[in-house]
C-alpha cells in the first residue's frame, strides 16, 4: 500500500511524559497527550453540512441555480423561527428540509447535554433576552 495515499495518518502515544518539574507550554505533557483528540472528531461533527453542501453542489449542476438557491432560502427562513428563550428548538423543521428526519442517529437516542431539560426561570430568561434588569 501506498503511505502517500493514506488521509488519515494514526498518531498514538505510546509512553506518558510524566515528570515532577515544571515545563513550558510547548512541551509535550501529560495534559497534552490525554486531551489528544482523534482526527476523525472534527470529520464526523461537520459530517451533516459537508454532505449537504456535496448534495447541493450536485442539484446545482443538475437543475441549475434555482433548486439549490430556493433550498437555501428556505432552511433560512426555518431558522428565523424562533421560540421563547427558554425554550430549546428541536430544529424540525431544518430536519425535514435537509431529510434528515427519515435518519436515525446516535444523537436521537444517546442523550446529549443539549436534549436535557432545562430547568430555568421562565420570567428571569425573557428578562435578560429582552435587556431588563430589576
Amino acid at each position: 500500500m501506498n503511505q502517500q495515499s493514506l488521509k488519515v495518518r494514526p498518531v498514538d502515544v505510546n509512553v506518558l511524559n510524566a515528570s515532577g518539574k515544571a515545563t513550558l507550554p510547548t512541551e509535550p505533557n501529560c495534559l497534552s497527550q490525554l486531551a489528544h483528540v482523534h482526527r476523525l472528531r472534527d470529520s464526523e461533527l461537520n459530517y451533516a453540512d459537508h454532505k449537504y453542501n456535496i448534495d447541493m453542489q450536485m442539484l446545482r449542476n443538475r437543475e441549475g441555480l434555482g433548486a439549490p438557491l430556493k433550498m437555501g432560502m428556505d432552511r433560512f427562513a426555518a431558522k428565523q423561527v424562533g421560540r421563547l428563550p427558554f425554550l430549546q428548538s428541536s430544529n424540525l423543521m431544518d430536519d425535514v428540509l435537509t431529510g434528515r428526519c427519515d435518519e436515525i442517529s446516535f444523537q436521537d437516542f444517546l442523550g446529549l447535554p443539549e436534549n436535557y431539560e432545562n430547568l430555568r426561570q421562565p420570567h428571569a430568561v425573557v428578562e435578560k433576552s429582552l435587556g431588563i434588569y430589576l
